[in-house]
């Protein structure tokens, strides 16, 4: 009799739940830390050119030199330092994550954070071992040095801002941490065009340290473009794991044109700033809504029931992110991204309609 997936598939995959992303369709979609600007129509048409005279009977560059060199531009990659480029950070978490998983390697992260880290620690059998955060979602120095001394990481990751509480760690701490790290140390920055602040000026004062870049967030988030920053000794050996032709050249292609439009892309994280301040006051203006500071591009905040208040905004067509029940740290909590005014006086309203009758 044939084997069943009960009898192949490993224990901890099976365990797993798929990662689940809802369907937004008709929604005012809030839920995923989109950049909600489109590109101008020159724009549009200068990348329909340059898709149309994409060869796509042929394999893309497997090293993607032009985009790189863009890259290393636009992002003022420090010299010495080399680019990995992913599909998606997603596909870079998980090349890392392969290239470490010696038998018993242990994969470090802080929670609530990024739920991909944990969950690509399952796929590839490593380890995982999360530190909760303390007060105020700060890292807790004293028991993340300690973990770092009983389970010795091969891998640890930082979120800098974290999602999805959405603030900035100290930098201090964090330069602490990546000190007393025997492993690699990854902060992931997918959030700094928001946030102004980065680690890669550091890069060469710490031999164990890569940062991670997405253009997810800049407006490119159907590109599927991930950017590992860091020495050649430790990128040159994830590459053995990346699979070929990884970024395809359509991907290529239009993310050289766009990157040659960077007053455009500073110009939209701008306005998405700007308006994060409105909706954090908007927010904090609610009686019973408790809102968390950001440095991204969403803002957490807490209310009563919020099950309920999640059922009654989707009910009212604005989809944001539940995040009650996923760790104790978020009791009650949701994210919404920052979006046009607006879609976020939109959301406002639906909130105040949505919100238990005594909050």
């Amino acid at each position: 009799m044939p084997a069943t997936p009960d009898q192949l598939i490993r224990d901890e995959i099976r365990a797993l739940a798929a990662y689940h992303v809802p369907d937004s369709r008709s929604m005012i979609k809030l839920d995923a830390m989109e950049n909600p600007y489109r590109l101008p129509a020159e724009v549009e048409a200068e990348i329909a050119a340059a898709a149309a005279a994409a060869p796509l009977n042929r394999y893309p560059d497997p090293q993607a030199r032009a985009l790189k060199r863009r890259l290393r531009q636009t992002m003022c990659v420090p010299e010495g330092m080399d680019l990995l480029l992913g599909n998606g950070s997603d596909e870079l978490i998980q090349m890392l994550a392969l290239a470490l998983a010696r038998p018993g390697a242990v994969l470090l992260g802080v929670e609530p954070s990024f739920v991909m880290f944990r969950m690509i620690a399952g796929f590839t059998g490593m380890r995982y071992v999360a530190v909760a955060l303390g007060a105020g979602f700060a890292l807790d120095v004293a028991v993340l040095e300690a973990a770092l001394r009983t389970y010795r990481p091969a891998l640890t990751f930082l979120a800098y801002p974290n999602n999805p509480t959405g603030n900035l760690f100290d930098a201090h701490v964090m330069e602490r941490i990546i000190a007393a790290s025997p492993g690699l140390v990854v902060v992931d920055e997918a959030y700094h065009a928001f946030a102004g602040r980065s680690f890669l000026p550091r890069l060469a004062a710490y031999p164990n340290l890569l940062v991670m870049r997405t253009l997810s967030k800049l407006g490119l988030a159907g590109l599927r473009l991930g950017v590992l920053i860091g020495r050649p000794q430790w990128l040159s050996e994830v590459d053995k794991v990346r699979l070929p032709y990884n970024v395809n050249v359509l991907s290529q292609r239009v993310a050289e044109a766009v990157l040659g439009h960077g007053e455009l892309l500073a110009g939209q994280a701008e306005a998405i700033r700007n308006e994060r301040t409105r909706l954090f006051g908007r927010l904090g203006a609610l009686g019973g809504v408790e809102v968390f500071p950001s440095d991204a591009n969403f803002v957490l905040f807490r209310v009563p029931e919020a099950d309920s208040v999640f059922a009654g905004l989707k009910a009212r067509g604005v989809l944001v992110k539940n995040l009650n029940g996923s760790h104790p740290l978020l009791a009650d909590c949701l994210r919404v991204t920052v979006g046009t005014p607006e879609e976020d006086d939109a959301f406002l309203d639906a909130l105040v309609a949505s919100l238990p009758r005594s909050a």
